[in-house]
C-alpha cells in the first residue's frame, strides 16, 4: 500500500458504513486522502470508526441520506471548498423481484439510492471539481449493469442506467480535468444482504442459471476498494469512461 498515493486529496465516499463503502474508507485514509464518509447507519459507521482506530488513521464520518438533497447539500458544503475524489458507493438490491412482482415503492426506492442518489451527489460536486481544477469519481456499478439475470429489475435498470450517468460525465467533463470512471463488482461479502433475500422462487431459480459460473469465493470488499483507488489516482490519468469489471473473471464466463 503506498501511504501518499493520496497525499492532500479530499474524498468523498457514500456508503461508509459497511462493505465497499468501508474498505474505501479504510484504504484511502490509509493512502493519505482527508475522507468525509456518509451513510445512513450510525451503527455501521461506529464500526468504521473502529476500523479506522485500529489502523491508527481517521476520517470524518457522518450520517446522510444520499435520496435527500438536504443531506447531499450539507454533506458537499462540509467537505469544504475543494473536493478530488467522490466515490459513490451506497447501493441496494431489489429482493430479485422481476417485473411482474415489483411494486412501486421497490422500485421507487432503489432507483432513488442507486441512480438518483449518484445523480445528487456528483451533480453537487462537480462545479467544485470545476473551481479546483478538476477530480475524480469513482462510481460502483455492477455485473447487472450489463446483463439481466443476477438482480431483479429495479436493481438490473439502475445499474444500467448509472453506467450512462458515468460516461455523460466523463464526456462532458473532460475538458474540465474531470474523471469518471465505473467499477463492475460482481458477488462480494458486504451488508446489502437484507434488501438480496428472494422474494419470488420462480425468479430466484431463474437468476441461479446466470450465477452457474460466478466465482465460488465471493470477493472481500478491498478488492473491490482497491480498485476505485487506483481509478482516483494519477496512475489512472488517461482512463475515463471506463467500465471496470472486478467479477473475479464471472463476466468471462
Amino acid at each position: 500500500m503506498d501511504t501518499t498515493r493520496h497525499a492532500n486529496r479530499i474524498a468523498l465516499v457514500t456508503g461508509a458504513g459497511s462493505g465497499i463503502g468501508r474498505a474505501t474508507v479504510l484504504r484511502l485514509a490509509q493512502e493519505g486522502a482527508a475522507v468525509i464518509g456518509c451513510d445512513i447507519s450510525s451503527d455501521g459507521l461506529d464500526g468504521t470508526r473502529r476500523a479506522l482506530a485500529d489502523l491508527g488513521v481517521s476520517a470524518e464520518l457522518d450520517i446522510a441520506d444520499v435520496t435527500q438533497q438536504d443531506d447531499v447539500d450539507r454533506l458537499v458544503a462540509a467537505a469544504g471548498p475543494r473536493i478530488d475524489i467522490l466515490a459513490n458507493v451506497a447501493g441496494i438490491m431489489d429482493h430479485f423481484l422481476p417485473l411482474g412482482e415489483v411494486d412501486d415503492a421497490t422500485w421507487n426506492h432503489v432507483l432513488d439510492v442507486n441512480l438518483t442518489g449518484v445523480m445528487r451527489l456528483s451533480r453537487a460536486v462537480l462545479p467544485i471539481m470545476e473551481r479546483g481544477g478538476g477530480g475524480a469519481m469513482v462510481t460502483v456499478a455492477s455485473k447487472a449493469s450489463v446483463g439481466a439475470g443476477v438482480a431483479g429489475v429495479a436493481y438490473a435498470t439502475s445499474k444500467h442506467a448509472v453506467i450512462g450517468l458515468v460516461q455523460s460525465i466523463a464526456y462532458y467533463y473532460a475538458p474540465h480535468g474531470i474523471r469518471a470512471n465505473a467499477v463492475l463488482p460482481g458477488a462480494v461479502e458486504t451488508g446489502i444482504g437484507a434488501s438480496a433475500s428472494p422474494a419470488v422462487p420462480w425468479a430466484m431459480e431463474r437468476a441461479q442459471l446466470a450465477m452457474a459460473t460466478m466465482p465460488p469465493v465471493p470477493a472481500q470488499p478491498d478488492a473491490i476498494a482497491t480498485v476505485i483507488s487506483w481509478l482516483a489516482s494519477d496512475e489512472a490519468s488517461n482512463v475515463n469512461g471506463a467500465l471496470v469489471s472486478a467479477d473475479g473473471g464471472w463476466s468471462a464466463a
